[in-house]
């Protein structure tokens, strides 16, 4: 992430720095009541975490729209938080929050923490962030002038069969109804950026094509960069696509340093659901209702960051690992970018000399 710790520090103090005392509850939170293992088990974060998490919501929920709210900030965010964390709310927090507020508070929750993101999801907007991250990730897979990762992110919902147009709209290709967001990773796994999120059968490109940063990235806004991406995307100026038919050994070695990239991917998505397993199931969905299953979405997103840099620990996985999503191309040929191609082999051509 762009980020390095002294801002994050700043960040805090700020946020700190901004609070009054509730008056509810004084200087006591509901997480007090939690010894540190059962904390863990419940929320999947650190009680230091927990801490600076409460403190950055509880700002901003005191806007007027939260204010005649019965739940102290600490609560909702309780109820929030062990929802992210199983998908469901265990009696742990069922005991401590009236059955009538979950749901209100996980929705309250999950809207403020997605408007976080533009603090905590940060993309590298400086010539010298942007260095430093294209030099980490050169330094791990031996290409030059990447920026990050790009991928199709499908997060498995329910939709009803008896809406037969509807529920087709939600199938991907590998057969399973979701949604799906595009995101981008630097090569420690810190998410750069998260946007969108559509019924399971839009192809990324479309994604893309769409999406504020595809936009911004392919009009130069963010300098001569590339960003690694999968076979579902077209090759561009800008994503890098592998090699479909390597014919040299620098071809070869480009396509694994380019799959050694893309497992940074795979293993941070992985992570996320790891730790937040209402990821693993998002409940049902219309096409009408994408705005709620986004929010919680992009709200895990920022606490992926934030766990990240208060290095908590994953919780042990739970169920089977799921397949990494092997992409969905057009069906038709994409027009191929002639000067794209060009790029990518003096690319190639540079980083991956003849042995």
């Amino acid at each position: 992430m762009a980020f390095p710790a002294p801002i994050w520090l700043a960040v805090q103090e700020e946020l700190l720095g901004s609070i009054e005392p509730e008056e509810d509850y004084g200087s006591r939170s509901c997480f007090d009541g939690f010894t540190d293992e059962a904390l863990f088990e419940t929320f999947h974060l650190s009680r230091p975490c927990i801490a600076f998490i409460t403190e950055a919501v509880r700002v901003r929920l005191k806007s007027a729209a939260f204010k005649r709210s019965p739940l102290p900030a600490d609560v909702m965010l309780m109820a929030a938080l062990n929802y992210y964390a199983h998908g469901l709310f265990t009696p742990a927090v069922q005991q401590k929050v009236p059955p009538v507020s979950l749901t209100a508070a996980l929705s309250a929750v999950s809207g403020v923490i997605a408007g976080m993101s533009d603090v905590f999801i940060s993309f590298p907007l400086t010539v010298e962030a942007r260095s430093r991250t294209a030099s980490k990730i050169q330094e791990l897979c031996g290409i030059s002038d990447v920026l990050g990762v790009l991928a199709p992110a499908h997060f498995k919902i329910r939709a009803s069969p008896y809406d037969k147009p509807s529920f087709k709209s939600f199938i991907n290709v590998m057969g399973y109804t979701s949604v799906v967001s595009q995101f981008i990773c630097d090569c420690e796994g810190n998410i750069l950026s998260v946007e969108k999120c559509c019924v399971g059968s839009t192809f990324e490109q479309e994604l893309w094509d769409s999406s504020f940063k595809g936009r911004e990235v392919e009009e130069d806004l963010h300098g001569a960069f590339w960003f690694i991406g999968g076979k579902g995307y077209k090759l561009s100026k800008h994503v890098l696509t592998p090699v479909s038919e390597p014919m040299s050994i620098r071809e070869v070695r480009f396509n694994e340093a380019h799959a050694k990239m893309d497992k940074v991917m795979q293993k941070m998505l992985c992570s996320m659901k790891t730790r937040f397993r209402c990821l693993q199931q998002l409940g049902f969905a219309e096409e009408t209702s994408l705005n709620k299953k986004s929010n919680i979405i992009k709200a895990c997103s920022v606490l992926h960051n934030i766990a990240k840099k208060f290095s908590v620990p994953l919780p042990p996985a739970a169920g089977k690992e799921e397949l990494p999503y092997p992409g969905k191309p057009y069906s038709a040929p994409m027009e191929i970018n002639h000067e794209a191609l060009r790029a990518r082999q003096e690319l190639i051509d540079r980083n991956f000399p003849n042995c």
